[in-house]
């Protein structure tokens, strides 16, 4: 038995290069909540996206259902944790907190017996898709065509997105052309409302942007609501998608079943981690959906490659940052794609020596 001997959980807070916004929230720095787990002389590391009370849930709610089990039986961790986090309700922070749990108990099986989590799950695809993030609703015209130029000129990125909503519409549609000028007609362009539209603005809005050539729209209205996601998505030429709040299959299935989405998102950093993740896209997959990593990419990266019905993932300018900053063993897009290696053991990825700068004190 590869018990677990010990565990830690630490919050970091990384500020961002300029302030950013998307159609309904604003932010100037993001946390990354790590979780490492110990043993036989192996770390694991999973990390998610939330508040240091992530960390908190971690250290007190899961800390006795981890430590003392057995490295290698990772579900019946999971159900443990999930079991034991009922009554603070397993969406939100519990499962943001889960999640971590999950991608470090991975990256410890495969440490321990040391090979890559790519060769461990196997893979579906070598290289991984992945797509341009940012375009933040408050960046300039120049800010924008800084930054889109940088991912179709040096990274040679084929897909890219930017964020709409939360402003007029007129604004909208002059940096819907913004981008659509600056990468040319060969480069997919993609917009995220982050749920800023009602059902018909969402519509009238991509119509009125036709000649931008939109073939990505990501939650134009709630994710909540589905029948606005249906309605959406039955009236424009481009694909909808949605889902990178579930934290769990039931959310995907209710999804599914509603015909919401042409492209359903999971993230395995909220989720449930890299058990959900799988799951969750075999759900999809029973529906002939094609799935997309959102956000996170490193943490993303070899379990897209298990992932037979993957799109891509994205390539989020915030969190790239983060995890430069905060890991070592990152990733580099260039060609559009990104490569889980198969002779590192685990993801690859460790916290750096200087990351304590950016740690956040209780």
């Amino acid at each position: 038995m590869n018990a677990i001997e010990s565990l830690d959980a630490t919050a970091y807070t990384v500020e961002t290069d300029l302030p950013e916004a998307d159609g309904t929230a604003t932010w100037d720095s993001t946390t990354l909540v790590a979780v490492r787990l110990h043993a036989d002389g192996c770390t694991g590391l999973g990390w998610t996206y939330g508040p240091p009370a992530c960390a908190s849930v971690v250290d007190g709610t899961l800390r006795r259902h981890v430590v003392g089990h057995d490295a290698m039986d990772i579900p019946g961790l999971w159900d443990a944790m999930a079991a034991n986090v009922r009554n603070a309700t397993r969406a939100g922070v519990a499962a943001y907190a889960i999640s971590a749990v999950d991608v470090a108990a991975w990256d410890l099986k495969s440490r321990l017996l040391g090979v890559s989590l790519a060769r461990l799950f196997g893979r579906a695809h070598v290289d991984v898709p992945v797509y341009g993030s940012g375009g933040f609703t408050n960046y300039s015209d120049d800010q924008l065509r800084e930054q889109l130029t940088r991912w179709v000129t040096e990274k040679h990125m084929p897909r890219v997105k930017i964020k709409i909503g939360g402003l007029t519409e007129p604004d909208d549609l002059r940096r819907l052309r913004v981008a659509r000028d600056t990468v040319g007609d060969d480069v997919g362009l993609y917009v995220d409302a982050n749920g800023a539209y009602g059902r018909k603005q969402a519509v009238r809005v991509l119509e009125r942007a036709a000649d931008a050539d939109v073939t990505w729209f990501e939650e134009p209205v709630s994710s909540d609501d589905l029948d606005g996601l249906r309605m959406v998505r039955d009236r424009v030429n481009a694909d909808v998608a949605a889902g990178e709040y579930g934290t769990g299959v039931y959310y995907f299935r209710r999804m599914c079943e509603a015909e919401a989405v042409d492209c359903l998102q999971i993230d395995a950093t909220r989720c449930g981690g890299y058990s959900e993740w799988l799951r969750s896209a075999a759900v999809a997959a029973s529906f002939g959906l094609d799935v997309s990593g959102h956000c996170a990419p490193h943490l993303h990266a070899p379990v897209a490659a298990a992932t037979p019905n993957l799109r891509h993932v994205e390539w989020f300018h915030d969190h790239v940052r983060n995890e430069h900053a905060l890991l070592h063993g990152t990733l580099d897009p260039v060609g559009g794609q990104i490569t889980p290696s198969r002779d590192e053991a685990g993801h690859g990825m460790r916290l750096r020596d200087d990351a304590d700068a950016y740690r956040v004190t209780e």
